[in-house]
């Protein structure tokens, strides 16, 4: 029997969902539509752990090949099929079987719920670009909105933020009590302690190398620029990575040359999003080399399903920034938001964790 949680399910959805529709449209920020653009779908490819299956899409045909066999089922099999999927899923919680869902999988060659990948694609889908006639290969990753909001740079001490605490002298009593705040706010509030003492935050680095060293190749100067977002969300009331962007970008803290209105802090922050959302991970050294894969397709609540692809960047990079927000992980599990002293400085660390709306 197969079972699985509502994200899991989304990608078998999105598969009906995209053979019945027999195209795929791409989204704005807003997560709408973009009206008038539209890729025809040609084939969708599956790895699965018996071979690799196509689905190709002949009028209201699609013939699912692989392996020798070849099957061809009605169009309107797949559309029924995904509206049933798409009720089942809503009205389930925790993980779930659907047997009636499992059977027609079986006879389509369709054995898991996750395509067998190591890299971040779960679906592969050959599409016809009628502005360029080419037929790009795009692979991507799906995002469910059906379930809770999934994370896009999972929280841990690969992504903590050391600060040095200057201009403040502390007793080991204060910093006792400091670090003993256990408010709902407790990480700001115990940064706004140590401001009330005098003491200001630099970033000294980022807990871990690797995690640096990808930040540098990026961008030289993204670790100090993440370091004032991260400070931003643990001392404002601001969240949405957008708002913390904007608020970096106004203050200016490397001063660059805002004479012409350059949005530096933005494009970096753009730039860091889409290479975490296209494999860049804390704990790995990053070459810069996307996994195989180009983009998000998002499972919105109503069912729609709309794509984002490196291929249109703009669209993609947009609706990063405008769709995540900065949350607060485990300090006590992630080891950060206390004051502790070594070599006679104090220091601080914060964690980055990012997710979406």
């Amino acid at each position: 029997m197969i079972t699985g949680n509502k994200g899991e399910w989304s990608e078998i959805y999105a598969l009906f969902k995209l053979l019945g529709d027999k195209e795929l449209h791409p989204g704005n920020n807003e997560i709408k539509k973009i009206q008038n653009l539209v890729y025809p779908i040609l084939k969708i490819l599956r790895i699965e752990v018996n071979g690799n299956f196509e689905y190709s899409i002949e009028d209201d045909i699609v013939v699912v090949s692989g392996n020798e066999e070849v099957f061809r089922i009605p169009i309107s099999e797949f559309q029924e099929r995904a509206k049933f999927l798409l009720t089942e899923i809503k009205s389930k919680s925790g993980t779930f079987s659907i047997p009636e869902i499992e059977e027609f999988m079986q006879s389509i060659n369709c054995l898991s719920l996750k395509a067998s990948s190591s890299a971040k694609t779960d679906i592969t889908i050959i599409v016809h670009d009628q502005r360029t006639g080419l037929q790009p290969s795009l692979g991507f990753s799906i995002k469910s909105q059906l379930g809770n909001p999934s994370t896009l740079l999972n929280a841990g001490e690969t992504t903590n933020f050391v600060y040095k605490i200057n201009g403040a002298k502390l007793t080991q009593n204060e910093i006792i009590e400091i670090n003993s705040i256990s408010t709902k706010s407790k990480i700001k509030d115990r940064i706004n302690e140590i401001k009330s003492k005098g003491g200001s935050f630099e970033f000294s680095q980022t807990q871990r190398a690797i995690f640096n060293n990808n930040l540098i190749l990026i961008d030289s100067l993204l670790p100090q620029i993440l370091s004032f977002v991260v400070l931003n969300f643990y001392s404002s009331n601001h969240s949405k990575t957008e708002d913390l962007v904007q608020l970096t970008e106004n203050e200016n803290p490397l001063n660059f040359d805002t004479s012409n209105k350059h949005l530096f802090y933005n494009y970096k922050i753009k730039r860091f999003l889409t290479d975490i959302a296209l494999g860049m991970m804390p704990s790995k050294v990053w070459t810069g080399e996307y996994d195989a894969t180009g983009g998000y397709l998002i499972v919105k609540s109503d069912g729609e399903i709309l794509c984002y692809h490196i291929y249109n960047k703009n669209e993609f990079e947009n609706y990063l920034l405008s769709n995540t927000k900065l949350d607060t992980a485990s300090s006590s599990r992630h080891g950060f938001g206390m004051v502790y002293e070594e070599d006679g400085q104090l220091y601080f660390k914060l964690n980055l964790q990012i997710r979406f709306l």
